[in-house]
Order: structure tokens, then C-alpha cells, then sequence
């Protein structure tokens, strides 16, 4: 990962890149990547125990696919509960990053 992510903000960023379809592992690090312009570089080693732990939380569920390259992978989706979650992490986000944002622009005096 360029850079650490906050804890709990990969959950999030899986969950919002999982919103638009259903997605293989490799599919959700090349969009999370895409999607923050280069910054966000996700590693296996972090996406794959996120996976398991939003998989064993009712987040996601997951299916094995055939990819757009004839091969087989584990395909990931948001579940009703996935959608729910994700809307409130989006708004704590929104509020949190704000209050973080208002902090940084204060100079000193």
C-alpha cells in the first residue's frame, strides 16, 4: 500500500468497490487502485484477511466464477447487511475526514 490506511478503511474502500458489481480479488485492487488515482496500492496480504472477515461478518458473500479469461476465481458481493454497513461507514467517514480536513486548515496565531 502506498501509504497506510486508516484502520477499518480498507473494509470500507472493498465494500464501496464491491457496490458497482460483483468482483474478484484481483478485480477490487485493480478498481481501489483505479478509483484513488494511483495512491491506494493494495496488497494481497491485506485484501485477502479483509475478505475473510467481511465474508465471516455477513458483509459479503462469495462464489466461485469463471473470469472474463476463461479462468476460475472467487467472486465477491455485497449482501443486504453490506449495503447497510457501508452507508454508515460512508457517513462516519464523511464526518471524521471533514473534522480532519478543518483541523489541518487552521494556522497557527
Amino acid at each position: 500500500m502506498a501509504g497506510e490506511l486508516i484502520q477499518g478503511t480498507l473494509d470500507m474502500l472493498v465494500l464501496k468497490s464491491l457496490q458497482v458489481e460483483p468482483m474478484h480479488g484481483w478485480g477490487i485492487t485493480e478498481r481501489i487502485e483505479q478509483w484513488s488515482g494511483g495512491v491506494l496500492q493494495i496488497n494481497q496480504g491485506s485484501l485477502y484477511p479483509a475478505l475473510h472477515r467481511l465474508t465471516r461478518d455477513g458483509l459479503i458473500t462469495s462464489s466461485w466464477r469463471v473470469t472474463e479469461n476463461s479462468r476460475r476465481a472467487r467472486y465477491y458481493a455485497l449482501t443486504a447487511a453490506g449495503r447497510r454497513a457501508l452507508s454508515n461507514e460512508q457517513t462516519s467517514w464523511e464526518r471524521l475526514s471533514e473534522a480532519v480536513n478543518l483541523i489541518m486548515r487552521m494556522t497557527p496565531g
